[in-house]
This record gives structure tokens, sequence and C-alpha cells, in this order.
């Protein structure tokens, strides 16, 4: 069987992460991944919760050494964290700092200071051995499981590398807005550098301050990967951004002017990456030349009978895609936006029926539903509202249950309380109605301000 290494294009002394200025090596890196095997409890499932990047990495390094599954749930809510200790009874929790209320077994990031000891060998990893299984939120409100193995995720990373050139200029340092639980986060910045000889930083800067003071703190060259919520907020904030070599953006597509803006600012190109939690990525595109997308290395996107499916490369089977599209010459294609259902919000994904579903589970609420309304600017930066049916419950007390089971950048803004919802004969809700009871509140409040 084919074996892979864990990291790629290394010498012991190259570095792999930069934390706080500070660079680590390979050396390091493979030293604590060691460690922290040899320390971690025999279960066969981990949460991996580190919030530094790279002990994030460390952590999975270390399952992979000890054959354990890392699960990346789209969120840590109560809910969320007990459906997935039904999925997995020998779940535990991996973090470098409390754990907060994750009701799990708890672990935490082993810390070794001790220099490694002579020359270490990089692991192999068996090509078909699982390395994660990653969750969407189900219609029904239990995530569903997306199984990723080491192979694929390998031939998905090294293709991304080629096409943002790191393979050539392995001296990259990548900078990341979003989380290493987060599929973008975990291929465009964990293992992107893994296996190209590039390296990442380890911090997760959020605000716009943040971002220019971690690339501050490393030399050049250095790639910027981030979402289109925190651009926007970068060039809004930020007169003078820090020298780039590259801008990556995903989660939601980009505006041409938003594209050009940061192009313009940075003096560096920007490459989109068109993807989803099922497939990983599929495609990029530089988005002010273009606005086809060019898949990955044998990367296939097809549209049958309506639907739009990605095959081929690192896919491992066909696969249905949330998004219509419009093939084009010579494998590209246009994309002309995802289904009505599904949500990107700061980098994060839902449906509006999974959103629903868990409005409607609070104790008290009678009926609900989530809405996106259509003017979402192309940037990505949707407010969702909720319409709730619920005689006896605050705001406030709403507000709060929902905290508890979805992600706060979901929460409604606002949350409306009605008498009724606008359900037809058949017991659906249509979107013009849903849309008119939006435009009411909308004269409402300003017949009020």
């Amino acid at each position: 069987m084919a074996r892979l290494p864990l990291i790629a294009h290394r010498s012991p002394e190259s570095v792999v992460a930069w934390r706080d200025g500070q660079p680590i090596s390979a050396a390091r890196y493979l030293a604590d991944v060691q460690g922290a095997a040899a320390a971690m409890p025999g279960r066969g499932h981990v949460l991996n919760v580190c919030s530094d990047r790279y002990r994030f990495a460390v952590g999975l390094g270390a399952a992979m050494l000890r054959g354990q599954i890392t699960l990346m749930p789209p969120d840590h809510t109560p809910e969320t964290v007990r459906q997935l200790r039904g999925f997995a009874a020998d779940l535990y929790c991996l973090a470098d700092k409390a754990g907060g209320d994750i009701n799990l077994p708890q672990f935490d990031f082993p810390l070794n200071e001790a220099a490694p000891a002579g020359p270490l060998r990089v692991p192999e990893i068996d090509a078909q051995q699982g390395c994660a299984i990653v969750f969407t939120s189900g219609s029904t409100g239990r995530p569903e499981p997306h199984a990723k193995r080491w192979g694929a995720l390998v031939r998905n990373v090294v293709g991304e590398a080629a096409r943002l050139d790191l393979l050539a200029h392995q001296d990259r340092v990548v900078v990341a807005t979003v989380p290493p639980q987060h599929m973008y986060g975990f291929e465009s910045s964990v293992l992107v550098a893994m296996q190209s000889g590039a390296a990442f930083d380890a911090g997760r800067p959020f605000y716009p301050a943040d971002i220019c003071a971690t690339l501050a703190r490393i030399d050049a060259p250095r790639v910027l990967v981030i979402t289109p919520f925190h651009l926007r907020t970068l060039l809004a904030e930020v007169a003078l951004l820090p020298q780039l070599e590259m801008i990556v953006c995903a989660t939601a597509p980009l505006s041409p002017q938003l594209a050009r803006e940061a192009e313009l600012r940075s003096g560096a190109p920007l490459l989109e990456i068109y993807g989803c939690t099922e497939t990983g990525q599929l495609a990029t595109r530089r988005s002010t030349r273009t606005s086809e997308w060019e898949p990955l290395p044998d990367v296939r996107i097809e549209a049958r009978d309506g639907q739009a499916w990605a095959s081929g490369g690192h896919v491992e089977r066909a696969t249905p895609l949330s998004d219509i599209i419009e093939t084009t010459a010579g494998g590209r294609f246009v994309l002309h936006g995802r289904s009505a259902d599904v949500v990107n919000l700061a980098g994060k994904r839902s449906s509006l029926a999974y959103l629903s579903h868990q409005l409607n589970s609070i104790e008290g609420v009678e009926d609900g539903v989530f809405y996106l309304p259509d003017d979402v600017p192309d940037d990505g930066v949707a407010r969702l509202a909720a319409f709730v049916v619920a005689p006896g419950l605050t705001r406030a007390a709403l507000l709060g249950e929902l905290r508890r089971r979805i992600d706060s950048v979901f929460l409604p803004r606002p949350l409306v309380l009605v008498d009724a919802l606008p359900r037809a004969a058949t017991g659906k809700l249509p979107r013009p109605a849903l849309a008119e009871l939006a435009a009411a509140q909308v004269r409402r409040r300003g017949q009020l301000a």
C-alpha cells in the first residue's frame, strides 16, 4: 500500500510554523508529534479544539500516528457535542486551554520543552488511513459525517500548493484568519503548508489590527488566507496593508470590486478557492481576470440533469454540489450561486433547514423559520432573520437558547416574534410571503425610527 509523509519537502532545520514571530523547526514539530502521540489516551476519536494552529497540527499528526480519527464538527455547542458522543462513544477532547463546557473527557495538550534528540524520521501514513471526519449540518439537525482519508487529502493540498506556487517558493508563510477546524482553514493553512514545504503561523488573527500585527512579525514572503467577511473589514479599516505575496480567499464568491481593491491595496494577486465540506476544495480563479473557475488537477465538474457533480482527482466518489454551475470550455465552469438553502457566514457553513430545525426544537416555540433576504451583498456578508411564533417567550430567552444550539455567527438579526407564519394550505412557507413579512418589519422599523 502507498504511504505518504506526514510533512514533505523538509530538512530537519526547515521552518514548519511561526509562533509570536519565532520559528519552529521540522525537527521540533516531529518531536512534539511523537511526544503527544505517546501521551494521548488509547481512544479511537478525538475532538481537537486547540486554538493554537501549531498545536492543532501537532495533535493532528499525533492522532494519525495513534490511528485516531479527528472529528471536525461545524461548532462545539452542547447539542452538537451530545450528537458527536452518540456518533463516537470513545470520543475525547484535546485542548490547549480549558475545554470550557465541552462535555467530553479532557486531555490537555502536552508541553515538551526538551530539545529534539538526534535525527528524527518523518512518519509515513498509509494513504488509505482515515484522517478526519468533517461534519455538515443536515436538515434534520443531525451533523452529517464526511470521512477524509490521508491520501485524498494529500492529493488535494498538493494540487492547491501547485496552483498557489508554493512548491516552487517554499519560503512562504501562510497567515490565516480561519480556524484550523474549518475545512478551508484545515486545507489551506495547515495541510497545504505541511505538504508543500511552506510554513504557517500558529495564530488566528481576527480583527484588522491583529492581522496586520501578525503579518508584521513575519518576514516576507507572506500569504494571507482569509474570508470575504474578514477581507472586507480589513480593507475598510486599514489604510496601508503589509506587503503580501498572495491573498487566498474562500467561503463565498467575491464581488469584482472587492477583489480589485484587495489586489490594488496589497500589490498581490488574489486567488479564490471554490469547494465544499463534502469534497474539499475543487477549483480556483484569479477573480480580477476571469469569472471562470479552473478545477484542480484531474477534478471534473459536470452538470447532469440540472444537478452539479464533482468527481475525479482527490474526490473519491462522484458528489452532488449544492450550487448552480454552467460548464464552459476546457473543463472550466461559471458559478451562478449557491442553492437557496445553503448559508455561508464569516467562513462557516450551515443550512436554513438546519437552523430552522434548531429554532423549532426549543420548548415553547410553536412555529419558526430562518430567512435569508435576497439582497445579500456579492461579497457574501449575509444577514439572517428569523420569524418565530412563541407565546410566553422573549427574544432574549430565544436567543439564549439558540446560542446553545447553533454557532453565534448564525444568530438572527433580527429575530421577530409574530402571531403566525404565512403558511400555504400545503403547510409550506412560500418565499414571497416571507419576503413580504421581512419587508413589513423593515417598514415598521422605519416608522418607529
